[in-house]
This record gives C-alpha cells, structure tokens and sequence, in this order.
C-alpha cells in the first residue's frame, strides 16, 4: 500500500522546500521587524495572505466558527505573541526551535480535550523536551544577540496557539472535508482587523501613519515572503505530503526546521547560541526524535476481518 511506499524525488523536493521555507521564516520575521511594528506586520501579512485571493478562492465548506477560531488561534495568537516576542529579544535560532514545541502542546492538548491517546514514548520525548526547553530558558541574557526570558515566554506563549489552532483544524476536519488552501486564504482574514486594532491600541494612529510612509524593499520583501511562502505555499506543500504519506514518515521532516534556522541566524544576523542554548537545543531535539519515533512505525493490527 502507499502506506509502505517511500517518498518520490517530487515528494522530497516539496519536504525540503517548507523546511527551508520554514527555517527562513524566523529570520525574515527580524528582517520586517526592523522597519514595522509586531502588531503592523501582523496585519499587512495576513492582508496580503487573503485579500488578494478570496476575489476568486471559494469559502471552505465548513462552519464559519471554524475559520474564525483558526484565524484568532493561528493569526491574532501565534503570529501576534511570535512578533512580539521577537521584538523583545527572542533571537531568531532560538525561535525556530522554541516553536516546534508546539508539537507537544499538541499532544498533551488531544489527549486531555480530544480523548486521544499517547503512546509512552510520545510522553517520554515530551520530558526530555521540556528538559532542553528549561536550558535554554536559564541561557537568557541582556545583550544585544542574546535571548531576554521575555522574548523566550512570549515565543513559548506563541507555540501554545499553534497548538490550539492544530485542535482547531481537528475538529474542523471533524465537521467535513474541506480544501486547506481556501480554509488558510478565508482564515486569513480573521486577524486582520484585530491586529490593526491592537496597532492603533500599542502604536498609536500616527505611528501607523508613519510606519506606511516609511514602508520600504525590506518590509515589502518580509510581508510578501510570510504571507505567500511561509503560509501559503509552504501549508500547501506540506498538506499535500500529509495527504499522500502517513503522518509518521511526515512530521520527523519538521525536525530539520531549527537546524536551518539556527544556520540561517548565524549566518544573516550574526547571531551565536551560547553552549547552553547549545546543549537545550540539542535536548529539544532529541526529545523530538523519541517522540516521533513511535509513530514511523507502521501499524499491522486490524487485518483479519
């Protein structure tokens, strides 16, 4: 069966495609940063996520409390505190691996609200997990590429919503079938006004004004970037993988994202884990391993009639 059939070369080329997609992801965050606040950055991504496609992008055939709750989860919740965190000294390598914990806030969510259950192993790569997490919590520093614990919270605050919004799209998928491309495009038009409202709250409408004025390449290169490749290509290449390989040979390919992150961040802003944050990384990652283990492992039960 497909279950049992290795990745094509295509199939591998879209995988290492959103890895590096991904992995860029924090580092173009920090680029858009530079010139535009969280909360504005947050509203022109989402805008150029969704209004230029829902001219011709049908409504997904599902609920609307569906889509809402995806965007203020996914949009307003991840992308909002993921800003802000990053505005506040959370360095781009750290939050490439910070946010993959969301694989964990995931696990522990399904099996306390959705009744599913977790194999041992799965529990035991979310404590080596947790472990690592707390070493790079204790690495904080105050200077000028080093993580502040305001940053380091916040991101963690961010990687909770992605979870909340993965139960989200459970329970929509739950409710019916529907495309991922037109649920991410009408999502995307959840946190718009929220976030502009939060920008008039935080900024003030004069630095909104300015913040306009003053929209340059960079920032240009930033919400495109976030908006096209990171949401809507790179969702798309990976629900397409999800839809033609079981979820176990799938999700282990996410574990590359911080190792291009970190790359990524040592490379274009200069920045330099300290050994700690070293070593934490390393413990998130290897708890990482142990809890994906257990489900690359095909099934074999459930045969006999």
């Amino acid at each position: 069966m497909s279950g049992h059939s290795p990745l094509s070369r295509g199939d591998l080329l879209r995988a290492l495609g959103v890895i590096v997609i991904w992995g860029l992801n924090f580092v173009v965050m920090k680029i858009g940063l530079q010139s535009l606040s969280p909360m504005m950055l947050g509203a022109l991504r989402f805008m150029a996520a969704s209004l230029p496609f829902v001219l011709f992008v049908g409504r997904p055939a599902l609920p609307w409390r569906y889509v809402v709750a995806y965007g203020l989860a996914q949009g307003v919740g991840q992308f909002g505190l993921l800003f802000l965190g990053l505005r506040l000294g959370m360095t781009a390598g750290m939050a490439s691996v910070v946010m993959q914990t969301q694989a964990f806030f995931t696990l522990i969510m399904a099996a306390a609200l959705l009744g599913e259950r977790a194999m041992p192993r799965q529990w035991l790569g979310l404590s080596i997990a947790f472990l690592g997490l707390l070493m790079i919590a204790g690495a904080h520093g105050e200077g000028a590429l080093q993580m502040t614990l305001a940053g380091f919270v916040l991101t963690l605050g961010a990687a909770f919503m992605w979870a909340v919004s993965n139960l989200v799209a459970r329970q929509a998928a739950r409710a019916g079938a529907y495309q991922p491309f037109p649920f991410i495009v009408w999502s995307s038009l959840v946190p718009i006004v929220p976030f502009l409202l939060l920008s008039a709250a935080v900024d003030g409408p004069a630095s909104m004004a300015a913040q306009i004025v003053g929209f340059d390449g960079r920032a240009l290169f930033a919400v495109l970037y976030l908006a096209l490749l990171a949401t809507l290509l790179a969702y798309s290449l990976w629900t397409k993988l999800l839809q033609r390989h079981p979820a176990g040979r799938v999700t282990p390919f996410s574990l590359l994202v911080p190792v291009v992150g970190l790359v990524a961040a040592m490379t274009l802003l200069g920045e330099v884990p300290t050994p700690l944050q070293w070593a934490g990384t390393a413990t998130v990652l290897a708890g990482m391993v142990v809890n994906q283990s257990g489900g690359w492992r095909p099934r074999r039960r459930h045969h006999a009639a």
